[in-house]
């Protein structure tokens, strides 16, 4: 069982995306079924227009109206550049920010959008990036900054044969997106790296990849430890914002004296997609919500976490036993 430090969120309407590390129940949410699910059927090739066509209006940056056709869908997926920008291209791979806003073709129910007071704000997605939810990663592939995108997704492309009943999906709505593609951007923070003191664990993280980890050897601090490696240029972090990171994590007394600690988890093992949460609210563990509330976007942060801070006396597998010291390197891309 991999550990996961909470479900991955979209606020306030989807949770689309593959999670990371940190519930310890060892079940998958709704989101990891839409993602193994919609890859397990296959995810048909976006074609630019199919019969019938739902229509988008309303300027970029706002929330879209979507009027919806009287008749069925087709079992098309489309994606349609309802408005071209003038930005880069995004390309397979990149990470993406965006907006939408949503609806279940049956009934024109809402799906919500991330605009207004309560929307979440800009989203992130790898583009094309597999585990992703097709109707917004395949979506905004080739795109340029700054358009708005009618995305019409049959279930393979949405949350496939599982459906979310959370949301009240079925396994055969067709789900119709209006996705406005904002900007490509960092998939890790920039700068110089302070030093670590020789009693705490050495980071190297300049590589679009999990992070190596020396742990030295000793024991491990009994308070937590939240060391800004990097500072950032962005806005602090408060409770309750919603934020992304990168992290690598790693048991210290596991690895203890070793150059390179085995990992028991990273989000670069998901293709790059940052790790998205609530902060300050309970979400995750509560070292990372100690330890990120107070940072700053662009921070890269070194914890260590206590196990009365982490999963205490709960054995969590092979690579993170009981009682365990927990070793990450974060680097927070966004909040909102």
């Amino acid at each position: 069982m991999r550990p996961r430090l909470a479900a991955l969120l979209i606020v306030p309407a989807l949770a689309l995306t593959a999670t990371a590390c940190g519930g310890d129940d060892g079940k998958k949410d709704a989101a990891d079924k839409a993602d193994s699910s919609s890859q397990a059927s296959g995810v048909p090739k976006p074609v630019d227009a199919a019969n019938p066509m739902p229509k988008v209006s309303g300027a970029y940056g706002k929330t879209a109206t979507i009027t919806m056709p009287k008749t069925d869908p087709s079992d098309k997926f489309v994606v349609h550049t309802v408005s071209e920008g003038s930005g880069a291209t995004v390309k397979k791979n990149d990470l993406v920010s965006f907006n939408y806003t949503g609806k279940i073709w049956k009934g024109a129910k809402d799906l919500g959008s991330t605009y207004g007071a309560k929307g979440g704000g800009d989203q992130l997605v790898t583009a094309g990036g597999a585990g992703q939810f097709p109707a917004f990663a395949d979506a905004v592939v080739g795109q340029k900054e700054g358009s708005r995108v009618l995305v019409v997704a049959p279930p393979a492309a949405g949350f496939g044969s599982q459906g979310n009943p959370q949301f009240g999906v079925t396994a055969k709505d067709t789900l119709v997106f209006a996705v406005d593609v904002k900007k490509v951007e960092p998939k890790k923070v920039e700068g110089t790296q302070a030093a670590i003191p020789s009693n705490l664990p050495q980071i190297k993280a300049d590589e679009e990849a999990p992070a190596t980890i020396s742990v030295p050897k000793n024991d491990p601090p009994k308070k937590l430890v939240d060391q800004v490696l990097i500072k950032g240029k962005g806005a602090e972090i408060k409770s309750g914002q919603t934020v992304s990171m990168q992290y690598s994590g790693a048991a210290w007394k596991l690895n203890e004296g070793k150059a390179k600690a085995t990992l028991f988890d990273s989000s670069w093992n998901r293709g790059g997609q940052p790790f998205t949460t609530p902060i300050g609210q309970s979400a995750v563990i509560k070292g990372w919500d100690t330890g990120i509330v107070g940072k700053h976007v662009g921070d890269r942060v070194l914890l260590v976490i206590p196990a009365d801070q982490a999963y205490g006396a709960k054995d969590q597998g092979k690579t993170l036993p009981a009682n365990s010291t927990l070793v990450f390197v974060v680097d927070i891309l966004s909040a909102h």
